[in-house]
């Protein structure tokens, strides 16, 4: 089993590395795979509704949506990580998802997600709101821990020196390879993620 770990700040090693990196250790020692990837610090474009991916299978852009879209098929379990912009997530990971979702979002319905958020301050708990929509629109999952998954500080240094913040991340890692491991459990027992036999209806304020 593998947990995608997805790195969404300026920083390949600032407070959002940094709080990935204590997911990581914990999931091996839970026995669990992990992989972080960064989104980098280039611009990354938002979706422009082209539908090319609907042709395709993928997008028309080379960034690395493409990649981590081929990257979440083998994936059993996945964590988006951002730090706090304007009470929001990055713009980066923002245009990020939004992408990865709507050209990959069969690749990651029914697999476990989580969210966490680094701040200075404030602005969290809005960041997490927003990254975990991406997993309740995709019915997917949602791994919590003791407290809200977020952890305080400007730099790596003092992120580690948030003690309750780092045992939320451990927490949230144990909690995720138990539900990794509990849905494997299910599968052997012929337990498999529910398929609707409903048509999906799309509707509007107007029809």
């Amino acid at each position: 089993m593998k947990v995608l770990l997805l790195n969404g700040g300026p920083h390949p090693q600032g407070c959002i590395a940094t709080a990935l990196e204590e997911i990581a250790r914990v999931l091996k020692f839970e026995g669990i795979d992990s992989e972080i990837v960064w989104v980098g610090n280039q611009p990354v474009a938002g979706c422009i509704d082209c539908e090319a991916c609907s042709k395709t299978g993928k997008c028309f852009r080379n960034d690395g949506v493409n990649e981590f879209v081929e990257k979440a098929k083998e994936a059993d379990g996945f964590i988006f990580g951002s730090p706090v912009h304007y009470a929001s997530a990055s713009g980066a990971i923002t245009s990020f998802l939004d992408r990865v979702f709507y050209c990959g979002a069969k690749y990651f319905k029914g697999k476990p997600g989580a969210a966490i958020a680094s701040c200075r301050r404030a602005g969290s708990t809005a960041t997490l709101d927003q990254l975990n929509k991406y997993f309740t629109i995709n019915q997917m999952p949602i791994v919590s821990s003791q407290y809200w998954n977020m952890v305080h500080g400007n730099t790596r240094v003092e992120v580690l020196q948030d003690l309750e913040g780092m045992q939320i991340m451990r927490t949230l890692a144990r909690n995720m390879a138990w539900m990794l491991k509990c849905i494997e459990a299910g599968k052997e027992k012929g337990i498999e993620f529910p398929v609707s036999p409903e048509k999906k209806v799309h509707t509007n304020f107007i029809r």
